[in-house]
């Protein structure tokens, strides 16, 4: 199957861009004589620090602390990589690993849960978005490097780690214990409910486009009847990736129009990627489908999101998502490609011109998770970007009335997570949009309206 497609991957050069893409060092900034004085000053705080400190201080700390406080006043997205770091970026784009399988953020010194991997040890054990993580086995990770956290949480598999988590709505902390599992980064997953195929789309890393396409082919030949009536995407708690796959991706339900155009300061970062530009026709014309987001779906979640529901592919169902807006470069800055300097340099755009950033993909229809119990208080308190410290902010006017909508009960779901249980549901969204699909064959909206 991957020879069928293997044409996908070729064309998938012309795209080019990425959410993080080595980039070039041109146009670097001219140094004047009032940039000058600042670094005299920082160079004067330095020596100052090095001859008075209380105790002998390296070099490379208070250098890196520099770097790092340089980067930390732009926005959560941009940092500097070393060794570690880089490695730990290219095993979530290429491999696999053992450890916990979380997404995580540092913000005000702790590290913060965007979400945890399907399926992934962390995930089985109950956490969720939102959570802080406080100790490692009991000790405090208050104020330690994400790096040397994560580095702390990963470990051979089989192995246990104890979690203490914060959780928002709670009093106290409590402690998790989790087994460290082998973490395959499996982007695809899919499976065939009735004669409507479900794709999980878990997180964009390399030939994801391709995996969805062998998988729609798959379910075609294994349908009763060898005819899918519907699709979901289930892009729920997928913290992002690649944008090159997120155009592939949204290339194979579009024929016309725009997926997602981009705008930074330099000339070369601003790019238009149309329909078509990789895929020639549509994979599944005239199909019925639904896109499943939540506050867990970011990035390059939200342009395939944004991109399908403004050119009216898709009806998008589920809660407002992450958020996040805006396209990371990487910068090496060694041959050997052991440091690196990842900066935001561009914000993106859906087609019809809107920026995410901050507010989010609003679904079409606002299905909360009812299977979860905690589902109200987690929609009143879910983590996005708008609350990461040092966010970008939205450049375009962004009606705060919409995100208040998170917060309303909607009275069409009243059905509680015991009675949900009792029916044998254990994902209300996923069995909502199951069932949106085959109360109708073309509903308004979930196939493209010509």
């Amino acid at each position: 199957m991957k020879k069928k497609f293997a044409s996908l991957a070729r064309a998938s050069a012309l795209v080019g861009a990425v959410a993080l893409l080595p980039a070039t060092t041109a146009g670097l900034a001219q140094v004047d004589a009032r940039t000058s004085s600042d670094f005299a000053r920082l160079f004067e705080i330095y020596e100052m620090v090095k001859s008075n400190y209380v105790e002998g201080v390296d070099d490379e700390q208070l250098i890196r602390g520099a770097i790092d406080g340089m980067l930390a006043s732009l926005d959560p997205h941009s940092g500097y990589l070393d060794g570690t770091a880089i490695e730990r970026l290219n095993t979530l784009v290429d491999g696999e690993y053992q450890g916990l399988g979380l997404s995580v953020v540092s913000e005000d010194g702790a590290v913060k849960v965007i979400s945890p991997f399907k399926g992934s040890p962390a995930d089985e054990m109950g956490i969720k978005a939102g959570d802080y993580i406080t100790h490692l086995d009991g000790k405090s990770i208050i104020g330690w490097e994400l790096d040397e956290a994560v580095a702390k949480m990963r470990g051979p598999e089989g192995t246990d780690i104890q979690l203490t988590i914060f959780r928002a709505g709670r009093e106290d902390t409590f402690d998790v214990t989790v087994t460290r599992g082998r973490i395959q980064l499996e982007p695809v997953t899919y499976e065939i409910e009735g004669t409507v195929g479900v794709i999980s789309i878990n997180e964009f890393s390399r030939d994801v486009g391709i995996d969805v396409a062998e998988a729609i082919d798959s379910m075609r030949r294994d349908v009763p009847g060898g005819k899918l009536t519907g699709l979901v995407l289930d892009m729920r708690n997928n913290p992002g990736g690649s944008l090159r796959e997120a155009v592939i991706l949204s290339d194979l339900f579009l024929t016309e129009g725009t997926i997602v155009s981009q705008k930074g300061r330099r000339e070369e970062d601003n790019r238009t990627f149309p329909a078509e530009l990789v895929f020639r026709g549509e994979i599944t014309p005239g199909l019925p489908m639904i896109v499943l987001i939540n506050a867990g779906s970011a990035s390059a979640s939200e342009i395939v999101a944004g991109a399908l529901q403004d050119q009216r592919r898709a009806l998008v169902m589920g809660e407002r998502s992450f958020g996040k807006g805006s396209v990371q470069s990487l910068f090496y800055l060694d041959d050997d490609r052991t440091r690196g300097l990842k900066l935001t340099t561009a914000r993106y755009y859906t087609p019809a011109g809107k920026s995410v950033q901050e507010g989010g993909i609003n679904p079409d229809i606002r299905v909360p998770q009812l299977s979860d119990p905690d589902a109200a208080r987690r929609a009143r308190l879910a983590f996005r970007e708008s609350d990461l410290r040092g966010h970008l902010i939205n450049e375009i006017d962004l009606d705060e009335r919409e995100l208040e909508n998170d917060r309303k009960a909607d009275p069409r779901f009243e059905v509680t997570a015991e009675e949900l249980e009792a029916q044998g549901i254990e994902d209300f969204q996923l069995d909502y949009a199951i069932k949106t699909l085959n109360r109708t064959s073309n509903p308004v909206g979930l196939a493209r309206r010509k």
